[in-house]
């Protein structure tokens, strides 16, 4: 190939032949230096030589953009790396994606660093709500939630959630004595919820040691220290429970409360001894009349069937059928009994008896003990995993055998409550006598 040597004018003179889509020129000064002219007139210098025994082409730039002398500098270098058997594309390459590595780590460390704990928080809810039921899935929600919002049924607004303080707080600045901090203040307010909500703290923050993106920004677990542990105290033990002398008053406040739907869930409560949350989103579709069983979403095995019996049965017979739900309310967003808390206060008072809605539960495992029931079947009955290895691998009671120990313990619960209930063949019918 002809070569000559490059100057400005000479540069500015080159023009394409006419039968070619292009035309190469080479400067006989610098190796490898070439400009290649286009039919259309534009002008680019580039570089040519061998690499391994192949062509090697590379363009340096257009020629208004490259002034001459930097265009042979830049061919004088690649023809060294050249020599020395480096290929520069790969070099470019490289270096292309090594400042994209660099920028990617940069624009993660800023976001690393402005992500606050709601952020994060959404995110970990997102990811194990498949693996929830529905009642920790709200618990997650209700402890983060900003409140602010007006009540249904009052002119009040609703409070902020246990963890509410902390949703903005980032997440590289939550330590252990931001926690403590928290714990000191609500400990005061509300400790148990307070206690509940460091659970949760504590098992979100654990994903967030095992998540790509920000084990690198949380040192350890801070909700796991020592002295947020000692502002919330320790958990008191909960002895609630109904007494046998107290059935009969227990009975009576319940059954005069004004809302009959209430009131048979209440009674529920304490005849199968379940979580209120597992009752109050009974279907109506769950409920087996014929067979005398019921289905209920239980928190330990997913779903459980369980007897139904006859009281219990008429108690739920006797409803209206609103929605889907059993115990249905029609000021509820979510169609079912939702604070059923304020109901069984009034009837508590009522009766004179000082207790909580969970001591129901309570109530169910102790009383079923005056006619000795089984430890294991009363546990089964409740929805409680299998204790020992016994009640595990080995007992596989059938629903038969649950529903004669269940209808045993109703009958009895009845009894002391002065309740007497006479199922027949056409119907069922509840006699109250006190």
């Amino acid at each position: 190939m002809d070569k000559q040597n490059f100057t400005v004018q000479r540069v500015e003179s080159f023009e394409s032949e006419n039968d070619k889509k292009q035309t190469l020129f080479w400067d006989a000064k610098t190796p490898g230096l070439g400009l290649r002219v286009t039919s259309t007139g534009s002008k680019s210098y580039i570089f040519e030589t061998k690499l391994h025994g192949k062509t090697l082409r590379i363009t340096i730039g257009n020629s208004k953009a490259w002034r001459l002398g930097k265009a042979q500098d830049e061919a004088t270098r690649l023809k060294v790396m050249t020599d020395q058997g480096i290929d520069p594309r790969q070099v470019i390459a490289d270096q292309a994606a090594a400042e994209e590595v660099a920028t990617a780590a940069k624009k993660a460390q800023e976001a690393r660093e402005t992500v606050s704990v709601c952020m994060a928080w959404s995110e970990y809810v997102a990811d194990r709500k498949p693996f929830w039921g529905l009642r920790h899935y709200n618990d997650h929600i209700d402890v983060m939630h900003t409140g602010g919002e007006k009540r249904i049924r009052s002119n009040k607004l609703t409070e902020p959630g246990v963890l509410a303080s902390l949703a903005g707080v980032r997440l590289i600045d939550l330590t252990p004595d931001r926690v403590t901090q928290w714990a000191k203040v609500e400990g005061i307010k509300r400790a148990g919820r307070a206690r509940f909500a460091t659970r949760l703290l504590s098992v979100f923050l654990n994903w967030c040691c095992d998540h790509e993106q920000y084990k690198t920004i949380i040192n350890g677990n801070p909700a796991k220290n020592k002295k947020a542990r000692e502002q919330l105290g320790k958990p008191e033990s909960l002895n609630d429970v109904l007494q046998k002398q107290q059935l009969a008053t227990w009975f009576a406040a319940v059954k005069q409360l004004s809302n009959p739907i209430m009131s048979a869930y209440l009674q529920a409560l304490l005849l199968t001894g379940r979580r209120p949350n597992e009752l109050a989103t009974l279907r109506w579709e769950d409920v087996n009349f014929k067979w005398e069983n019921m289905t209920v979403r239980d928190k330990v095995e997913g779903l459980q069937v369980i007897p139904l019996p006859p009281y219990l049965s008429y108690l739920l017979g006797s409803l209206p059928r609103r929605n889907q739900f059993v115990f249905s309310s029609p000021t509820s967003a979510a169609g079912h009994i939702v604070e059923p808390h304020d109901a069984f206060k009034k009837a508590c008072a009522v009766a004179s008896i000082d207790m909580t809605i969970y001591g129901l539960r309570r109530s169910f495992a102790t009383l079923s003990e005056w006619i000795e029931t089984p430890a294991g079947i009363a546990a089964q009955l409740q929805g409680h995993k299998p204790s020992g290895v016994r009640e595990k691998h080995y007992i596989r009671r059938p629903l038969d055998l649950l529903g004669v120990w269940h209808n045993k313990i109703e009958a009895w619960i009845l009894e002391q409550a002065g309740i007497k209930f006479v199922p027949i063949k056409a119907g069922l019918r509840a006699i109250t006598a006190t």
